[in-house]
């Protein structure tokens, strides 16, 4: 999906602090619609806490922030913004539901809870159960899967009430690495087929560098933004300076796309 100009997140001059610290300073950035914008830094940037004051999970305390052109205080669209975070990795496997029950749950707010599915809800689930490749486990229980299929049920769950926006936390701790190639051409296929948004907090910048239209570094403030052929034209030494340490950009060129993913 091609970026548009209608913007769905806007930060200006937006900052933040824990008691003493300051976590973040001054984030000025814009997210638009079509963008798969992969945000990354150094631990301790800031990135989680940007994250949870665009969900509304911790209040704005200085700038300010919209979604979908409105003032992050009036907004009450909340189904339009998918969250997943960084795994349910203390997802309890012994839960006894199944890949369709677990998805089925996110469209509880629209359709009430144990309220008899209608036709084209179970169409919905299935559909989005579909679109992260894992049709074939429907009736599994989800404690039978392995860590990136889990985390790709947790994805469909928050895609079945049809989100513009889908932000994810580090999504691929957890998955084996022999997988995160395919999970993040399935977060690829998301973008591009289905035209969702998507905002992906990432350490593994180089094996996403082929899939993210977008990048964001952060350390506390915005050391760059824009798009992900600028950014593997930055040097070394910028990323070094920003980093603190060494880093070498390196892009794998594996197009994998689809697949089952383990």
């Amino acid at each position: 999906m091609k970026e548009s100009n209608h913007p769905m997140i806007q930060m200006q001059d937006v900052s933040y602090r824990y008691e003493k610290e300051n976590v973040l300073e001054h984030i000025n950035m814009t997210i638009n619609e079509g963008v798969f914008l992969g945000i990354v830094g150094p631990n301790g940037s800031g990135k989680s806490t940007m994250l949870k004051l665009m969900l509304g999970l911790l209040k704005v305390q200085s700038g300010q922030i919209k979604l979908f052109g409105q003032e992050i205080g009036k907004f009450k669209d909340w189904q339009k913004i998918g969250f997943v975070s960084q795994k349910a990795n203390s997802f309890n496997t012994g839960f006894p539901a199944t890949v369709f029950e677990v998805v089925a749950s996110g469209l509880t707010k629209k359709i009430g809870l144990f309220k008899f599915m209608k036709k084209e809800d179970k169409q919905k689930v299935l559909e989005a159960i579909g679109s992260v490749g894992l049709i074939q486990f429907k009736n599994r229980n989800i404690g039978e899967l392995s860590g990136g299929q889990q985390q790709r049920v947790f994805i469909a769950r928050a895609l079945v009430s049809d989100p513009k926006l889908l932000i994810l936390d580090e999504p691929t701790v957890g998955v084996d690495a022999r997988h995160v190639l395919s999970f993040y051409g399935m977060l690829e296929n998301l973008n591009k087929e289905r035209g969702i948004t998507l905002l992906l907090v990432t350490h593994d910048i180089g094996t996403i560098s082929d899939k993210v239209t977008h990048v964001a570094c952060m350390n506390k403030s915005l050391h760059f933004h824009g798009e992900t052929a600028e950014f593997e034209n930055l040097d070394t030494n910028e990323m070094s300076a920003f980093y603190g340490h060494d880093v070498h950009i390196l892009s794998h060129e594996h197009h994998h796309h689809g697949g089952t993913g383990q």
